[in-house]
Formats: C-alpha cells, structure tokens, sequence
C-alpha cells in the first residue's frame, strides 16, 4: 500500500570469530557487553538487576574504536589484565590514535599478529582459555592493508576469563533475503545511487549503514536528506 519505502535498518550485525567455543560464558559481542553497562546500568549491579560477569582477565578481539571502548571499560569495571589481540599489527589498526594512546594510558596491553583459533572452557561452561596463533603479513586484501597469514605451529595459549568481540558489524540480512529484487553487493551492502538513494528495486529507496557498511552517524543523517529529496521527486512525477 506504500508508493515509496526507505530502508535505513543499519548495520548492527556483529561479526563473529567463528572458532570452537565462541558460546561458552564469559564470551561478549561488544555492543552487548557496553550496551549492557552504558544503557542498562550493568555497573550498578544490584542497584540494576542487569550483571555482567567480568573475570580478573579480559581479552578484546579487534582493534578499532569499540574495541578501545570494550577495553577501557573493562579496566574500569575492574578487570586486572585487559589485552588487545588483533591479527595484524600497530599500523594497520583502524582505532584512531588519541583512542590507542588512551587505552595504553589506562594500562590495556597489545597482542599484535595474533588471531585466536579456539576457546577454552571449564567443566561448567565458562571460558578459561584462548588457543591462538601468530601471524605475518603477506600482500595487501581489498581493503589495501597487508593480509595476515597464520604461521604453521605456532600456536599458543592465553590464559583469559572474559572475552569480548570487536570485529565490527554487518548489514543485517533480514530485509534483503525476505524482499525480491533487491541488490546487494558482496558482503550484503545494499546497492544504492548515491546521488538519490534509489535501489534495484523501484520505489525502494536506503541510506545509512544499510548501503554502506559501518560508518558515521553525520553521513547516514546526509544519505537521508538525499533520499528524502529524491523519493518527493519520484512521488511527485512518478519518473524512476
């Protein structure tokens, strides 16, 4: 019943390691992990009857600005040893730089080339252990930093209680896999003009983290007020 629809459902799909014992307790995405402390007042347990259970060690997968984010706050909620494991190095970290300095102000450590492989439970379920292997770098991915590349027999383990996942965030997959004609490109980006905001499919219009991956909120504000324009000119002269 809709002459024109605009999709802004973001990207708040976290990425996951996809490595054995990623489900064990004490195992955080990071938006739940500061979500559950920053909006839901986990810090103030039992004031607020919303716990996060954080060990005297804490590891945080990734390296941009919310791993920084899920690594100060352990500090701060008391985890003894909290350390950075990120599979490449310092210089190809996507972390601003007053970010890294500041989490080093606080004392979070850095485990450079270093990818964890698998996760090591109890008897009871929680997370001990961390199995990981160092890394190199070989020639550039797409995103023109240096490829990782696992060193054979290499491995090693990381004594960690908690572990919170920082691998960024994908574009959730609901409306493109139930909605025809809808073209995405590889990693299920909606494609989208970016001059209109115009999709494959007419009278759909997107903007935001949908047609672009993980960005800022000032451009998602700017990617709408394009679509906005476009979709009156569409409903005013029905031209696509």
């Amino acid at each position: 019943g809709f002459d024109a629809v605009f999709l802004g459902t973001g990207a708040g799909l976290p990425r996951m390691m996809n490595i054995p014992g990623e489900n064990l307790k004490g195992v955080y995405t990071a938006n739940e992990f500061l979500t559950r402390i920053n909006l839901m007042h986990a810090d103030r347990f039992p004031e607020y009857s919303t716990p996060v259970t954080l060990g005297e060690t804490a590891a945080i997968i990734g390296a941009g600005n919310t791993a920084m984010d899920a690594a100060r706050v352990s500090v701060r909620m008391g985890a003894e040893q909290v350390s950075i494991v990120y599979r490449r190095t310092l210089q190809e970290a996507p972390a601003r730089d007053e970010e890294i300095e500041h989490a080093k102000e606080e004392g979070v450590e850095f485990k450079f080339l270093t990818a964890p492989v698998e996760l090591i439970g109890t008897d009871d379920g929680w997370v001990k252990e961390m199995k990981c292997i160092q890394m190199e770098l070989g020639e550039p991915d797409d995103s023109g930093r240096r490829r990782p590349v696992p060193i054979k027999g290499s491995e090693y383990i990381i004594p960690t209680e908690t572990v919170i996942t920082a691998l960024g965030f994908g574009v959730n997959p609901l409306v493109p896999r139930t909605t025809k004609g809808l073209e995405l490109n590889k990693w299920g980006v909606i494609l989208a003009e970016p001059e209109t905001g115009k999709t494959s499919r007419k009278g759909v219009f997107a903007g935001g983290d949908s047609i672009t991956g993980g960005s800022t909120v000032i451009l998602a504000m700017g990617q709408g007020r394009v679509a906005a324009k476009a979709m009156h000119e569409y409903l005013t002269t029905g031209e696509w």
